[in-house]
């Protein structure tokens, strides 16, 4: 048999691969994965990245989900308060057009139908995260401006275009109707119509047909609340498929790169054991090589 009459660099080396397989063991114990970089596993470490990307594209689509629901309820129950707004000024002019009030009752009628008015503006003027939720695409400014020239008493600064949202690869929705649709309709003016009724009231001529006049623009705007509606549902669903989707890739990354914790527990302590026995054995040859030199 032939013996290895320097094991020295063979010790060293093998202390060298104990010590690089506790480290691995300790890396993976402490991170819980098996892939820490690409030369583990390298075919791993690529559906891993590809893995990754997926979950930043899911978790965008998710945190955009929850922007646009927000913008939509904001939406919703603004119009919800106009419709309300309308209401009362229906009864407002129902009750000027009994035709027994006096001139002073007629009055303080038109100043309650007044305030309704600059009620209406304001929610016309609803932001959301500092943007006008009804101004089209002209987030920025107010799309609605008290003019006591216009017909309607307001004029319409936004545009008329719609706001649309990626919610999903390839999927996008509409999060808003301008001002323009929604408030400001040929035919269903609500602030033409509301505007119509003040003055009948304060001229007490003409009241019933104003009336009316409100009674259809609220109704129109009723209806356009269905919009707003769809997109709520459209997301709610987006999100239950996308939370789906973002617990798959979860267990996806853990079958590619999840540690199995009890064999780098063994592992780790196996690496341990093999340390110390080469430490032992390059500490004895080399006290043996001392003796040697001093005999």
């Amino acid at each position: 048999m032939r013996v290895n009459p320097n094991p020295m660099p063979d010790l060293m080396a093998a202390l060298n691969q104990t010590e690089l397989e506790e480290q691995q063991a300790e890396l993976q114990i402490s991170t819980g994965r098996s892939v820490n970089e690409p030369s583990d596993n390298p075919t791993a470490a690529a559906l891993l990245v590809e893995n990754n990307d997926q979950a930043t594209f899911t978790s965008g689509y998710l945190q955009s989900i929850s922007v646009v629901q927000g913008q939509l309820s904001t939406a919703s129950s603004t119009l919800s308060s106009v419709t309300t707004a309308l209401q009362q000024a229906l009864s407002l002019g129902v009750e000027a057009d009994g035709g027994t009030l006096s001139a002073s009752d007629q009055a303080a009628i038109a100043n309650q139908l007044q305030g309704i008015q600059s009620q209406i503006v304001s929610l016309a003027n609803t932001t959301y995260e500092g943007n006008y939720i009804f101004a089209g695409t002209a987030t920025n400014a107010p799309p609605y401006v008290v003019d006591a020239n216009a017909a309607s008493g307001v004029d319409y600064k936004g545009n008329t275009d719609v706001n649309e949202v990626s919610i999903g690869n390839g999927y996008k929705i509409a999060v808003n109707q301008p001002g323009s649709q929604l408030f400001s309709a040929p035919g269903n003016d609500v602030f033409l119509a509301i505007n119509n009724l003040i003055q009948a009231v304060q001229t007490n001529s003409g009241i019933g047909t104003a009336v009316n006049a409100v009674s259809a623009a609220s109704s129109y705007l009723s209806a356009q609340t269905v919009l707003y509606g769809n997109a709520t549902d459209q997301t709610q669903s987006e999100t239950t498929y996308l939370n789906a989707a973002q617990l798959q890739i979860s267990q996806q990354q853990n079958t590619l790169g999840g540690a199995n914790m009890a064999a780098a527990a063994t592992n780790l302590s196996q690496a341990q054991t093999d340390n110390q026995a080469a430490l032992a054995a390059i500490s004895k040859l080399a006290q043996d090589n001392l003796f040697s030199y001093l005999t």
